[in-house]
């Protein structure tokens, strides 16, 4: 899972304006967006520059605290 739409959200940004930004259809960016698919690491970088955040903060960790 990832927080894409999240971010996008918190810095009042589009996922239009995220898919012109990446060179990608805005069907893809919507997907990742919408955690229906989950972007290639490379792109998740790509996107974390873009947004200028740490990657860390477009992920969401599936450690669980017992």
């Amino acid at each position: 899972m990832n927080r894409i739409n999240d971010v996008l959200g918190q810095k009042g940004l589009k996922q239009i304006w995220l898919a012109d930004k990446l060179s990608k259809r805005y069907n893809m960016v919507n997907s990742y967006a919408q955690n229906r698919r989950q972007p290639i690491l490379e792109n998740l970088y790509k996107i974390a520059e873009i947004l200028d955040v740490d990657v860390k903060d477009l992920i969401v960790s599936n450690k669980y605290d017992l």
